[in-house]
């Protein structure tokens, strides 16, 4: 089994690791978003992110579906809409026309802050 990334004792880690590292830290029952990752990473690229989330060979113990939108749409999965939606739904996570409440969507935690 491959550990889960972290780019806080990887100082060299690619990008995909620090969007992995930074999905990683999304608690069961809430969701961030492409952009708050690119954001917690010094870049507007929340494209990539979603492709490095995509590329995710940590799933599900590094949860890509709790990443979402910023207007709270499901956006993609490489399993489908259908399948995001009953994960986050199976985790507490609401889903009402296609998207999840803005009171569930957190800040990915800062690497530095979270002593990892």
């Amino acid at each position: 089994m491959t550990a889960t990334p972290d780019p806080v004792s990887e100082a060299d880690a690619s990008f995909d690791e620090k969007v992995w590292a930074l999905c990683a830290r999304v608690p069961a029952g809430r969701v961030t978003t492409y952009g708050a990752i690119a954001r917690a990473l010094g870049t507007r690229a929340y494209r990539a992110v979603g492709q490095a989330l995509n590329r995710n060979p940590h799933a599900p113990r590094v949860p890509c579906h709790r990443v979402v939108a910023r207007d709270g749409r499901l956006g993609g999965f490489a399993r489908g809409a259908e399948a995001k939606r009953a994960r986050l739904e199976a985790e507490g996570v609401p889903v009402t026309n296609g998207r999840v409440p803005a009171d569930r969507i957190v800040q990915p935690a800062d690497p530095a802050e979270s002593g990892s």
